[in-house]
């Protein structure tokens, strides 16, 4: 059985946002920390912060690097570039 191929459909609203954190705070990888900030103080908006990072990883759009880091992979990078383009 190989991996799953990334959807690009699987780009919402909330995925964009979250990819376009990294462009916006100037870094090639984020921890939760930085990514919870986009999504205030509030704790349910920080578990949806949760499931759309896990959701992105599995799309293939991030990919984990421990200790709560996260990086566009080349797919996010592209996403980001095109993002008018949906």
């Amino acid at each position: 059985m190989g991996e799953p191929k990334p959807d690009k459909e699987k780009l919402d609203e909330q995925g964009r946002q979250i990819l376009s954190q990294f462009d916006e705070l100037g870094r090639e990888s984020l921890d939760l920390h930085a990514l919870f900030e986009a999504a205030g103080s509030d704790t349910e908006a920080r578990e949806q912060v949760l499931d759309v990072v896990s959701g992105l990883v599995q799309a293939g759009y991030l990919e984990e690097h421990g200790s709560d880091f996260y990086a566009l992979t080349p797919m996010g990078r592209e996403a980001l570039l095109s993002k008018g383009d949906n």
